[in-house]
C-alpha cells in the first residue's frame, strides 16, 4: 500500500513540525502528525481531514505528539522508517504535505494554508468600520495582543493589519506579544496596557483564546461588554461564545474547513506526482489560490468576518458543525 507524508502544524504550535504519510482505504493511508489534541483547532483538524480525505478515497491514522519534538521525531521514524526528515521521506517515494504552516526551507509536495496577511487585512477592515462608528472618523487607540513572535501566523496578520491601518494617521497603534501564545501574558498585557493607556478604544487579539483572558482582565477592571471594543483572529468557539455575550464585536476566521478540503482535493495529483497547476480554485465556496513557491505548490485561502449578523452560521468552524458540502479531486 502507498503512502503519503502529510506535514502538519498546529496553528497556535511555536515551531513544531509535524508530518504524516497519508493514504487510504482503496488508495491509501494518510498519517496526520498532529501536533496536539489540547485545543478546538487540532480536533477540529483532525476530524475534517478525516470527513474529506475519505470521500476523496483515503483513509486517515493520526499520531498526536503532545507538542513534543522527541515524540514528533519517533512518530517520523515509525511511519517512513528511514531518517526523520522531510527530505528523507521525499527520497523514499513518501509525499509530503504541509497543513497549516509553511515550510520554505526545503520542498514539499503541497502546502495548505490560511491566507494570515489576508486576515490582518480583513481584520484592519473591521477596525476601520468600528472606529469610524465610534469617533465619526477612522481615529483612535489600538492594542493588538500578538501571539508568540517566533511564530509567523501572527507576524503574518500583524503585517497585514499594520499595513493597512497605516492609511489613517490618527490611529495609533500599540503592538505587544503574548510569549508563547499563553493567555495569562494576554491578560496581564492587557491589564497594564489599561493603567496606562485607559484611553484603548479596540483590543485585537491574535486568537479567540487571547481574547478570554483580555475579556477577564477588562472585567476586573469594572468593564462591561461594549466599553472596550475588542476584535481576535482564528475562529474559535469562545471567540463565537464572546460575540453572543457581547463583548466580542469581530472575530477574523481562520478557514479550517476548506485547508482541509483543499489538501483533499488535491490529495489524487499529490500522489501520483502530477502537476499542480496555479490559478484559482472553489474550496467550500472560497475564492482561493494555488501560486508555485520555491517550496513547491501552495495554496492560499482566505478567512471571513464573524460578527452578531452571521455568527451562527455552521460554516464557521467555530460552531463545530462538520460541512455537509462533499469534496471532488481536481481534475
Amino acid at each position: 500500500m502507498k503512502r503519503i507524508l502529510l506535514a502538519v502544524f498546529g496553528i497556535l504550535a511555536l515551531a513544531f513540525a509535524t508530518l504524516t504519510p497519508a493514504f487510504a482505504q482503496s488508495k491509501g493511508i494518510v498519517y496526520y502528525m498532529v501536533p496536539t489534541l489540547l485545543d478546538e483547532f487540532q480536533t477540529g483538524s483532525v476530524s475534517a481531514l478525516e470527513l474529506f480525505l475519505k470521500q476523496t478515497g483515503y483513509e486517515m491514522k493520526t499520531l498526536n505528539a503532545d507538542n513534543k519534538t522527541d515524540a514528533q521525531q519517533s512518530q517520523m521514524n515509525d511511519v517512513i522508517a528511514l531518517k526523520p526528515a522531510i527530505e528523507a521521506a521525499r527520497a523514499a517515494g513518501i509525499p509530503v504535505v504541509e497543513f497549516d504552516r509553511q515550510i520554505t526551507s526545503t520542498p514539499s509536495d503541497f502546502t495548505s494554508v490560511a491566507g494570515t496577511v489576508e486576515i490582518g487585512y480583513v481584520a484592519a477592515d473591521q477596525a476601520e468600520k468600528l472606529l469610524k462608528a465610534k469617533h465619526g472618523s477612522v481615529k483612535g487607540k489600538v492594542l493588538q495582543v500578538l501571539g508568540d513572535p517566533g511564530d509567523p501566523y501572527t507576524l503574518d496578520i500583524q503585517k497585514g493589519f499594520e499595513e493597512k491601518m497605516k492609511a489613517f494617521p490618527d490611529v495609533k497603534i500599540i503592538s505587544l506579544p503574548a510569549m508563547q501564545w499563553e493567555a495569562s501574558n494576554a491578560g496581564t498585557i492587557v491589564a497594564d496596557q489599561m493603567l496606562a493607556n485607559p484611553d484603548i478604544d479596540l483590543i485585537f487579539s491574535h486568537a479567540a483564546h487571547l481574547s478570554v483572558a483580555a475579556v477577564a482582565s477588562l472585567e476586573a477592571a469594572g468593564k462591561k461588554p461594549g466599553d472596550v471594543m475588542l476584535m481576535s483572529s482564528n475562529g474559535a468557539p469562545v471567540g463565537l461564545d464572546l460575540i453572543r455575550k457581547g463583548w466580542l464585536n469581530a472575530e477574523i476566521e481562520q478557514p479550517l474547513y476548506a485547508q482541509a478540503a483543499a489538501v483533499a482535493m488535491f490529495m489524487d495529483k499529490i500522489v501520483k506526482k502530477q502537476e499542480i497547476k496555479p490559478g484559482e480554485y472553489d474550496v467550500l465556496g472560497l475564492k482561493s489560490t494555488v501560486t508555485k513557491e520555491a517550496w513547491g505548490p501552495n495554496i492560499k485561502i482566505p478567512g471571513a468576518a464573524i460578527t452578531k449578523e452571521n455568527v451562527d452560521n455552521p460554516a464557521f468552524w467555530g460552531n463545530q458543525k462538520p460541512p455537509t458540502d462533499t469534496v471532488k479531486s481536481v481534475e
